[in-house]
């Protein structure tokens, strides 16, 4: 039995890209650090929180590449002379990354609390109604 993929349905013309777009994301390996959450703000609007206790603004990175937001962490190592007792906050490097379709912008990145906010927004398309003219055989 062979596996029908998304770009091979004979309904579905051109879904070959949001295809590799899924397979990239599925292949992303996020392993659960650090946690985050996703918020639907407004009907066209989405925030994205981090929980980044311990990094600086210095610390972090955030990028759009090639359609997918991807946010990196990496804590400096200026631990100096210090011996801790318990060491139960990260202080380990990250890359959190989220595909992005088409029309969906990133926005600002705000650092409060120990929380990364960033915010996102989808351009609502115009509807754009096209009218084929169907011609005799043989013009």
């Amino acid at each position: 039995m062979t596996k029908l993929t998304l770009g091979a349905h004979p309904y579905m013309l051109g879904f070959d890209q949001l295809e590799r777009l899924l397979e990239r994301s599925a292949k992303s390996g996020n392993e659960g650090y650090p946690p985050f959450n996703i918020e639907q703000t407004s009907d066209n609007s989405y925030r994205i929180t981090l929980a980044v206790a311990g990094f600086g603004e210095d610390d972090l990175s955030v990028t759009v590449e090639d359609r997918q937001l991807v946010i990196r962490g990496r804590q400096g190592a200026d631990m100096g002379e210090r011996v801790f007792l318990h060491r139960g906050i990260a202080a380990r490097q990250f890359q959190r990354s989220f595909v992005l379709a088409d029309g969906v912008e990133v926005g600002a990145a705000i650092m409060e609390n120990g929380l990364l906010h960033i915010d996102l927004t989808r351009a609502q398309p115009e509807t754009v109604v096209q009218t084929i003219k169907i011609n005799k055989w043989g013009q």
